[in-house]
């Protein structure tokens, strides 16, 4: 079958399988070296570079051949490859969170933890706005804590107004069982 497909593609099926896992694997450190800010697409210049990106390495991968075929090996090796290293990650959490990294609170009781979003390099500004997004009206001051997980995704836990008066009830209740 490899034989068949070489006939068909201008660089070897080997280069081509090491070119495509090189650039993979390169863009996994990359983006993990980054931050998760870069997969949040938090602003326009974030999706600007991820769009340009994959401009950019389309000539690592594909080398001097632009035939059909090898643009299909090299689609099949990264679906694979990624598929493979999905499936192996999946029982074992702990290189899973080496690869992709941990969540990370980044407002707890409705008070942004600073450091960490400097760290991430996202504004308060940015994470408001990408709250309001997710439906959190009012944003960080709203929030009982916002995680930024490990995909660049904005996990926030909002107490609603029943939840808060049911436990400022318990609350009472407790004090007058205690006292």
């Amino acid at each position: 079958m490899l034989a068949l497909v070489a006939q068909w593609i201008d660089i070897s099926v080997w280069e081509k399988i090491a070119r495509t896992l090189v650039v993979y694997i390169g863009l996994v450190a990359l983006l993990r070296v980054l931050g998760k800010r870069t997969l949040a697409q938090l602003n326009t210049l974030d999706l600007v570079v991820l769009l340009l990106l994959s401009n950019v390495v389309q000539n690592a991968i594909i080398g001097p051949d632009d035939s059909i075929l090898g643009a299909l090996l090299g689609a099949a090796v990264l679906l694979g490859f990624n598929h493979v290293l999905v499936r192996f990650l999946f029982p074992h959490p702990t290189v899973q969170r080496v690869l992709q990294g941990a969540r990370l609170l980044v407002v707890q009781n409705g008070k942004p933890d600073r450091p960490a979003l400097r760290r991430e390099l996202i504004s308060e500004e940015q994470l408001d706005g990408a709250l309001r997004r997710e439906g959190v009206d009012g944003g960080m001051a709203r929030a009982r804590e916002v995680w930024l997980e490990p995909d660049g995704a904005l996990t926030p836990v909002v107490d609603d107004d029943r939840t808060s008066e049911i436990l400022r009830r318990l609350d009472r209740i407790e004090q007058r069982l205690a006292g």
